[in-house]
């Protein structure tokens, strides 16, 4: 059975500026299905950003209950919140299941969530996932180390713009969200 197949996510953290940033495409098989699906949210007012990658109705599924987190260990413990939301992620069969990424951020931290119970802190304050993310990430650290000038909103709509001429899953309709200090 063919699945459904997308997207890159990409977040950077710069000068007290955090942006995410995905493009808008959903392919089924060797099919663009989609083209302008929304992959980035903010939550709790827009004090934190999520991106996911993978399966649309398993990552709202996933976001849905990391906002739960968020509200028993409030939005200033995106951190905490992430970690439990992962333990739940890996030893609940039903969350078990569940078929995406997410990237969180907000003005502090961008942390990598999987369903393997991982956290992941990523060096330089870059963090990409889905089928670009290595395209992207790629370009933002060579972004952040050579073109010092450019906001954190720049970097991820460039890198993201690398990353779609080069991957076939990956689009140029970008949503990019920012948090600022």
């Amino acid at each position: 059975m063919e699945k459904f197949r997308s997207t890159t996510v990409l977040a950077i953290k710069k000068d007290g500026k955090v942006a995410l940033g995905a493009d808008g495409q959903a392919t089924f098989g060797n099919t663009v299905a989609k083209s302008n699906v929304k992959k980035v949210r903010t939550l709790m007012g827009g004090k934190i950003l999520c991106g996911f990658a993978g399966s649309t109705a398993d990552a709202f599924t996933l976001m849905e209950r990391f906002q739960e987190k968020l509200s028993s260990y409030g939005e200033t413990n995106m951190k905490r919140a992430a970690i439990e939301l992962a333990k739940d992620w890996r030893t609940d069969r039903y969350l078990r299941k569940l078929e995406a990424m997410m990237i969180v951020a907000d003005i502090n931290d961008v942390l990598i969530i999987s369903g393997t119970g991982d956290v992941i802190e990523p060096d330089h304050d870059i963090a990409a996932i889905g089928s670009g993310s290595m395209y992207a990430q790629s370009a933002a650290l060579a972004l952040k180390k050579h073109a010092p000038d450019l906001s954190a909103e720049e970097m991820v709509r460039e890198g993201l713009s690398i990353a779609a001429d080069i991957c076939i899953y990956t689009n140029h309709n970008f949503v990019i969200e920012s948090v600022k200090e």
